[in-house]
C-alpha cells in the first residue's frame, strides 16, 4: 500500500512539473516595443543581437532593458534603460528585456 501512495505522489508532481512548463514563454514578456537599431520587437522576452554601430536602444516596454558588453547578453552590463528611456552606445553586443 505504501508504494502506491508514492508511485501517486510522483505521478501527481510531474503532472504538476508538466502544467508550469507548458505556460508559454509569452506570459512571460515585456509589453510594448523594444527598438534596437530602428528594429521593432513587440513584447519582447530575452536576449537580441546587436547588428550594427553606433547602436540605438529605445525602450518602450513596462520592463527594463540591459544593455550587455558582450555577445548572447553575457558580459557586463553597460547601461539599464528604463522604459521611456533611449540609450545611444558604441560598444553593446546585446540586449536582454528583464
Amino acid at each position: 500500500m505504501n508504494l502506491r501512495r508514492i508511485t501517486t505522489a510522483l505521478g501527481t508532481t510531474a503532472a504538476a512539473a508538466l502544467v508550469a512548463l507548458s505556460v508559454p514563454t509569452s506570459a512571460f514578456a515585456a509589453e510594448g516595443i523594444l527598438e534596437i537599431n530602428g528594429v521593432a520587437h513587440e513584447n519582447p522576452s530575452g536576449c537580441y543581437p546587436v547588428d550594427r554601430f553606433p547602436t540605438s536602444v529605445t525602450n518602450n516596454t513596462d520592463a527594463i532593458a540591459e544593455v550587455h558588453s558582450g555577445t548572447g547578453c553575457n558580459g557586463q552590463v553597460e547601461w539599464l534603460v528604463y522604459p521611456g528611456e533611449t540609450y545611444q552606445t558604441e560598444t553593446a553586443q546585446s540586449v536582454f528585456v528583464l
